[in-house]
């Protein structure tokens, strides 16, 4: 596509504004450790929420929901809506435990809960294990969306398309530190939601579509509109919904909602001024992410299922494009390509920003790990702040430059997203129950991450059988959980002192820190307090009113005026209960 001169405006403005903010945030941001990678720990709710939600609309997340709308149709977003249970779980148990801890990143607290040369191991594999591989990837399937867009929009190649992107990144990334990381999240996020709106109001416009009545009024739409599946066909129901709400939220790893917090989530809430905003901001993010933001995604796919039926239309209308990567998550880009010109740039810079903002994030946990979990604690404990933030700056590039190369090796969104939740498959609970049980140790999670990482490379490698990606993520789930809970009861638990120390500073509630309450001796032979109960009322109440905004917007965009009424009354109810909870606190 041939674009005008305003919207290479457009785009040469972003990528300007997006350099300076990194500019004006390295004036601060190089002088320590703690300012690069946690801003100063001084952070606002609003701005921490907002970079949550920035970091997690990702150039490859509409792609993703538009493949599976044209796949599983509205209710296949299940896949992806059940992780809300987990957020909310962060919201109200786990942000507060996070900030209490202090540590400078969620891997470091693996030596604050367990203890020897077992606990050291763990930390550090896990940063190389994370910050490296599982980063690399997460940030290559990114990319890949970015390679996508642009080919389609730009007809530029997946070579100029990660230079062009990742060096503006990786640029403001390694200049400002997480500031500039959660500054242009803020900028990128605004941007990229205004893209996102006009161009789905473009898109139910045009003459193809017809509007959103005549569109939702088309058969092949109205097969994909439903919330829920067909509860007439366990086919459906069971993959799409039952295990998603049954068993994966609470037994799978996936960034951006780890069960128990964790990753860049962990890193925003340790960057908050204190307890309270950590909260705040993750509500924040769980509300915009769950509720806000889906909608125009979903409604582009539902118009892309009556412009380009199935695959042979998008390769026709774009035949230079890899035949391995016409696949149905193809189909966003492709509704995108009728927008006219300065509207075109626009959402090309929206598109830009979700992917920027994304990969920036990842740059600077990563390198947070690399840098506080490997080089400060096993080569150069005596490194002084500015000597960190320059490797960190160094690590930085370096992670751009991997992943820039596996973006060229992936094919789709939705096969990424698979491997990912394969990979963290059984380690969910364990990081649930760790605050929670003091029998818990560093065995215990060697002994998870290497079964479950070891089952997910055989089903992805050498698995040849003919059980479904369902059916494999139970089982996974399942003989990983078994092989950790007898790991952990056959090994030695983390030393006394250790505990004591854990449990005096981190204040976990509830009865599974009994023996660790008794050390501790008489006077203070008292649990923490008896709020547990009341956390997970307020997070159900918490998940009710996110998925009663989700389908009351739902349910007034497709015109079910009687359900949006049901919906908004959950909805205010949610709101009523939580206000009372919140005020006897």
């Amino acid at each position: 596509m041939q674009l005008s001169i305003l919207d290479i405006s457009i785009l040469i403005g972003f990528f300007v504004v997006s350099l300076l903010i990194g500019w004006w945030a390295s004036k601060t941001s190089g002088d320590n450790k703690e300012s690069f990678f946690l801003s100063g720990r001084n952070m606002p709710w609003w701005l921490l929420g907002v970079s949550m939600v920035a970091t997690t609309f990702s150039a490859d997340t509409p792609n993703l929901v538009t493949e599976i709308v044209r796949k599983d149709g509205v209710s296949g977003n299940w896949q992806w809506w059940a992780f809300l249970l987990t957020g909310m779980l962060t919201v109200f148990v786990y942000a507060k435990l996070w900030r209490r801890s202090g540590v400078a990143t969620d891997l470091e607290f693996y030596e604050l809960r367990y203890s020897g040369k077992a606990a050291s191991f763990l930390r550090g594999f896990r940063a190389i294990y994370l910050g490296v591989f599982f980063n690399v990837l997460i940030m290559a399937n990114v990319l890949l969306a970015g390679i996508k867009i642009s080919g389609v929009l730009l007809g530029t190649s997946p070579i100029v398309t990660v230079l062009l992107v990742g060096t503006i990144t990786v640029v403001y990334s390694a200049m400002g530190g997480l500031k500039a990381v959660i500054w242009t999240d803020f900028f990128q996020f605004s941007f990229a939601m205004v893209g996102m709106v006009l161009a789905c109001l473009y898109v139910l416009d045009m003459p193809q579509v017809g509007g959103l009545s005549n569109l939702l009024s088309q058969e092949v739409v109205q097969e994909k509109m439903d919330f829920f599946p067909d509860f007439s066909n366990p086919e459906a129901y069971i993959p799409l919904l039952v295990i998603p709400l049954a068993v994966q939220w609470w037994s799978v790893w996936y960034p951006g909602a780890e069960p128990g917090g964790g990753g860049y989530i962990a890193q925003r809430m340790l960057s908050a001024k204190d307890e309270k905003n950590a909260v705040t901001a993750t509500l924040i993010f769980n509300i915009m992410h769950y509720a806000l933001r889906p909608w125009p995604w979903i409604l582009i796919a539902l118009a892309s299922l009556v412009v380009f039926p199935d695959l042979s239309q998008i390769a026709e209308k774009f035949p230079n494009m890899q035949p391995s990567f016409i696949n149905h998550d193809l189909a966003f880009p492709a509704m995108l390509s009728f927008l006219p010109s300065g509207l075109l740039g626009l959402v090309i810079a929206a598109l830009m920003a979700a992917l920027m903002s994304t990969i920036s994030t990842h740059l600077n946990w990563g390198s947070s790990y690399l840098v506080n979990d490997v080089y400060l604690r096993y080569i150069s404990p005596e490194a002084s702040d500015k000597k960190q933030v320059f490797v960190g700056r160094i690590v930085t590039v370096v992670l751009m430059l991997l992943a820039a190369a596996g973006s060229l090796k992936l094919d789709t969104a939705h096969a990424s997203f698979r491997i990912l939740l394969q990979m963290g498959a059984g380690t969910g609970l364990l990081f649930i129950l760790r605050w929670f049980w003091w029998r818990i140790n560093a065995y215990s999670e060697i002994s998870a991450m290497s079964f479950s990482l070891a089952l997910a490379y055989y089903f992805e490698v050498g698995y040849e059988g003919g059980l479904s990606g369902s059916e494999k993520l139970l089982l996974t789930v399942f003989l990983t959980t078994i092989v950790w809970v007898v790991v952990t009861l056959l090994t030695k638990p983390t030393d006394r002192d250790t505990l004591v120390r854990f449990y005096t500073l981190i204040r976990p509630s509830g009865p599974g820190w009994g023996p660790v309450v008794q050390w501790k001796g008489a006077t203070e032979g008292q649990l923490a307090g008896s709020t547990l109960g009341a956390d997970i009322s307020k997070m159900f109440l918490g998940v009710a009113l996110v998925y009663a905004a989700l389908f009351a917007i739902g349910s007034a965009l497709y015109s079910w005026w009687m359900a949006f009424g049901l919906w908004m009354l959950l909805g205010l109810g949610s709101i009523y209960l939580l206000r009372r909870f919140w005020d006897k606190e």
